[in-house]
């Protein structure tokens, strides 16, 4: 008998795409924790300087007089996370469009939830940095990283609804869209206008794509990479060109489901009329079928959805393990940890991030059920949504990649930042984990 770790246990039950979806995440999460503990023990010990080195050297790019150089940090955290952001925009869509997101009503809580977990946490720490030189980070604690918060709930089993971690799952790709906006209007120190146009005529070729029903994945790549390039010259974050690309990918299957299932039934009773062969081996006419089953299959489903399920294994074991290890790792002088903690820049992202989310989240939803604007989600409890309001100030890879942004070329406030990061993910986490695990399953029942 086959033995399941706790998040495959948990949702065995179901098989969607829905779960699909949960599974990557999890895995996600946990290798990013994995992943985030080798780049602290690296920075802590005598190989930093060579971690340091390894992430700094440079990589060129060179066509005639044409150059590109850029570090090995820079590349990723500019070129793998665009993959990474291509992923947010997949999932941002899919939600948009058939999941979450795509019933107003049902939609509304994990909307407004989210939209409180954004605001408060950005004022919390505005007002803690205001008039100071880390002002510009109020971005940082905004971010929820949905892998580690889904990885938390998800490894709760039965102790949660699957309502409740669709509320979450909802409420972190408003925060995604939330966080995209904010790098794309606020991070932007310079803009150049002619790589931005270009990269605009770009965006109308790959709708133009869309609209011609092109389903061939190869002609968005090109493109997409093109755009990617003139975002990157623009000034403009490169990743976001990601979650633009994202959004032109068709949604809409080029066969219909009825038409598909006919056609293969067809298909199938051709097959089975040629006889058995003595030694089992195809006929070509047979092998012909099959190959035309499986265009079908491939055209029953849509490009996005496909790419969504292709890229998850990839993104969750190369783009994110690669972005913890090259951001994560913080030298710590625990003689002077506790002095850097309560700078404005720590502390304002601690308490954005802990009490920032929680009183966001669990404020604003508690106020929509309240007013009758929207409903619990089904078999939870306010205690429950009181416990995800905390997971969700677990701020880790879109709160460094901000952080990142907003204190470039400052260490100093980068690593007030990391350590603020680092230490309110971990409380949240372990905090929203055991609440809800002993107190809101007590109070449930």
């Amino acid at each position: 008998m086959r033995l399941y770790a706790p998040w495959e246990k948990a949702f065995k039950r179901v098989s969607t795409p829905f779960e699909h979806f949960l599974h990557a995440q999890t895995t996600t999460g946990l290798v990013l924790m994995f992943t985030a503990i080798v780049a602290l023990i690296l920075a802590n010990s005598p190989l930093v300087d060579t971690y340091a080195h390894i992430f700094h050297t440079k990589i060129d790019l060179n066509v005639g007089d044409w150059k590109l150089s850029h570090s090995i940090h820079h590349w990723i955290n500019d070129g793998l996370m665009a993959i990474f952001f291509f992923m947010v925009g997949l999932e941002i869509k899919r939600e948009i469009l058939v999941g979450e997101l795509s019933n107003i009503k049902v939609a509304m809580l994990p909307i407004l939830a989210a939209i409180g977990g954004m605001i408060l946490p950005a004022l919390i720490y505005y007002s803690i940095n205001y008039g100071g030189e880390g002002a510009n980070g109020w971005g940082i604690p905004m971010a929820t990283d949905i892998a580690f918060a889904i990885s938390a709930l998800v490894l709760l089993g039965k102790r949660v609804s699957t309502a409740l971690v669709t509320f979450l799952v909802a409420l972190a790709i408003v925060d995604d869209l939330g966080a995209v906006t904010v790098i794309a209007l606020f991070y932007t120190d310079q803009i150049h206008i002619l790589p931005l146009v270009l990269a605009g005529v770009s965006f109308l070729i790959l709708v133009l794509f869309n609209r011609f029903g092109i389903h061939t994945i190869f002609p968005y790549f090109v493109v997409g990479l093109i755009m990617w390039f003139f975002m990157l010259e623009s000034g403009v974050h490169a990743t976001i060109a990601g979650v633009i690309v994202a959004m032109t990918i068709p949604s809409r299957p080029k066969l219909r489901p009825l038409d598909f299932t006919s056609h293969t039934k067809n298909l199938l009773d051709e097959y089975d009329n040629y006889p058995i062969a003595t030694d089992h081996t195809m006929h070509e006419e047979q092998k012909a079928i099959l190959l035309n089953i499986k265009d079908k299959i491939d055209s029953v489903g849509s490009p996005s959805a496909r790419l969504e399920h292709d890229l998850h294994l990839p993104v969750s074991l190369i783009v994110i393990p690669l972005f913890a290890l090259a951001n994560a790792g913080i030298s710590i002088d625990f003689s002077s940890i506790g002095n850097t903690i309560v700078e404005p820049v720590s502390l304002g992202i601690i308490a954005g991030l802990i009490f920032g989310k929680v009183l966001g989240i669990a404020g604003v939803a508690w106020l929509a059920v309240k007013l009758g604007i929207a409903k619990l989600p089904e078999g939870s409890t306010m205690s429950q949504v009181f416990g995800v309001a905390f997971l969700g100030g677990i701020g880790f890879t879109m709160s460094i990649f901000v952080a990142d942004l907003a204190f470039l070329g400052n260490d100093i406030l980068i690593f007030q930042a990391k350590v603020g990061i680092l230490s309110a993910s971990l409380f949240a986490g372990v905090f929203g984990f055991l609440w809800l695990k002993y107190v809101a399953k007590k109070e449930e029942l």
